[in-house]
């Protein structure tokens, strides 16, 4: 079957999150950069993708990691320029690769031009009503209008200074204080981001993800947070009405351009209200990310997955790691294997070792289930977290404002080894400036050139993975089917005659004996199936067994 034959491209693509400062530096500043990028298309097209989500590389002061956004129309140049993003358009196509763009529609940067102007009006600026000016509490306005909690922690309300020197009014910003919140009640905003997604469709990008996208409209009554009501800033019903003139600008496209979101939500009713027809066409899927390395933990969570998008009609999602959270190969090394933020520490031990064939056989389950999945840059490598920056090298502003308890999201953001048997690893041309965060010496062994052509390696695994997966008719979007297995074992077929076997319990397990082997995850042990260990099997057509696209309960 032909990718045409499968239905728009979203519905079952493996997407690859390039995250631009760590991919590859190509002038030599220390920091990834689209010129680098196109210098290393060449790998993305070995792989085997079939697009590219390039998180946000507009002007940005930086205050998080460019995503504090002062111009949602151009290109900082630290990265490059807008002509060399256009002709990385067209290069990826060129290559059977689509585009996804990060537009970050919550807050901007401070120095947004809007923002700027807010401030240097004084009290009445009419850009003060784009975003949540309000005047203090208490007798001299100098206690914060709520005590809401940013999503990074810490306050979210910041006091002005009047043209004038004396105190004003104060702003929100769910993140740092770089980043005032949109109010989203106003007009003006729901046309410019509608404005900007057009923009970015006539440079013929593929598709757009959405940052944050749950958390736009805030309850205007400025309520605390009560365990009994609504969240005021979380999911509120509003956000459905800006993603339905999303969907309309989205359509209005020819070639199948999509909306993806970041929807951190454990109501999976809710997740899916997303998802709806004339909404988005698809979400991050958090709930399997998080899931501990248990098979009972992960069946629940596939097969609830699987019921939520059904009634939607929507393809589901199948992520491992992403730019926010700890590298699964970290993750699945510990004694607890879920993720949370709430939980995210330093000084866990971590055994690499058990964490890395877990994530091999991970990738195997991951690519094989309904929907698209997403590989993080590294994943493809075998990269762990690094959990040694020094402080003093940290960037990460959840760090400090969490007052140095979360270590921050840099260790999963630390630039590619691509080359050689020391840092930078070809990460950046000869006698370039030391990378902007510091790479391990130990990834001397998980470059691409030390791993290409090592067939016991993380990457030649993902290459022989993705090229079944775009050959074998069954996989992407589809339907899935549950088969009888040890306890401690996921076992499904797809479609006619594909079947995938993953052992998660403490001892080796038979394969079926009319099983042709296609690819396993790791070696197999006299014909047995190893703990912590995956494998994917051509069978004679499968009879019985319980369908589940629609979730239902399953034996």
């Amino acid at each position: 079957m032909s990718t045409a034959d499968r239905g728009p491209w979203w519905r079952g693509a493996v997407i690859y999150q390039v995250y631009p400062r760590s991919f590859a530096d190509g002038n030599g500043d220390g920091i990834g950069d689209v010129a680098g990028i196109r210098s290393r298309l060449d790998h993305l097209s070995a792989l085997g993708v079939d697009a590219i989500w390039f998180s946000p590389w507009y002007p940005s002061p930086m205050a998080d990691a460019g995503y504090d956004v002062s111009d949602y129309r151009d290109i900082d140049p630290v990265f490059g320029t807008l002509a060399e993003v256009e002709a990385l358009i067209t290069e990826a196509h060129e290559l059977g690769i689509r585009t996804i763009v990060d537009v970050v529609p919550n807050h901007c940067s401070d120095a947004h031009p809007w923002f700027q102007a807010a401030l240097a009006g004084g009290p009445v600026a009419p850009e003060r009503d784009l975003f949540w000016f309000r005047p203090g509490r208490g007798p001299n306005g100098d206690q914060r209008p709520t005590d809401w909690v940013g999503e990074f922690g810490g306050e979210t309300w910041t006091r002005t200074t009047n043209p004038d020197g004396t105190p004003g009014d104060w702003y929100l910003h769910l993140f740092a204080p770089q980043q005032p919140d949109f109010n989203w009640d106003h007009p003006r905003v729901r046309a410019e981001f509608e404005d900007i997604l057009r923009f970015w469709f006539d440079r013929r990008v593929d598709g757009i993800r959405i940052d944050s996208a749950g958390l736009l409209v805030k309850d205007g009554t400025l309520p605390e947070v009560r365990p009994d009501q609504p969240h005021p800033f979380h999911d509120l019903d509003g956000v459905h009405d800006i993603y339905r003139g999303w969907r309309r600008v989205a359509d209005s496209y020819p070639g199948d351009r999509a909306l993806i979101g970041e929807v951190w939500l454990p109501d999976r009713q809710r997740f899916a209200n997303y998802l709806r027809p004339d909404e988005l066409h698809a979400a991050f899927n958090f709930d399997f990310l998080g899931c501990a390395w248990d098979a009972s933990a992960l069946r629940e969570s596939i097969d609830g997955t699987l019921s939520a998008h059904a009634p939607v009609g929507a393809p589901a999602t199948w992520v491992l790691s992403n730019h926010d959270v700890t590298r699964h190969v970290t993750r699945y090394g510990r004694a607890d294997t879920t993720f949370s933020f709430a939980a995210k520490r330093e000084g866990i031990p971590t055994d690499l070792e058990l964490g890395t064939r877990r994530a091999r056989a991970a990738a195997l389950l991951s690519l094989s289930l309904p929907g698209a999945a997403y590989v993080y840059q590294g994943e493809e490598l075998g990269l762990w977290e690094v959990e040694d920056i020094p402080y003093a090298l940290r960037q990460d502003p959840m760090w400090e404002r969490s007052g140095r308890v979360d270590p921050g999201r840099d260790g999963c953001r630390v630039p590619l080894p691509w080359a050689g048997d020391e840092p930078p690893f070809e990460f950046s041309p000869e006698g370039a400036a030391a990378p902007w965060l510091p790479q391990p010496a130990d990834w001397k062994d998980r470059t691409v050139r030390a791993q290409t052509g090592d067939a016991t390696s993380m990457l030649e695994l993902y290459r022989a993975a993705l090229t079944l997966r775009r050959a074998e008719p069954a996989l992407g979007d589809g339907e899935l089917t549950w088969l009888p297995a040890p306890d401690g074992v996921l076992a499904f077929s797809r479609g006619d005659g594909f079947r995938c076997l993953v052992n998660l319990s403490d001892t080796a397990v038979p394969l079926p004996p009319d099983g042709e082997l296609l690819l396993a995850s790791g070696p197999l042990d006299d014909g047995l199936l190893p703990s912590d260990t995956a494998v994917w099997l051509r069978t004679p057509e499968l009879a019985g067994g319980t369908r589940a696209a629609d979730g239902t309960a399953l034996t």
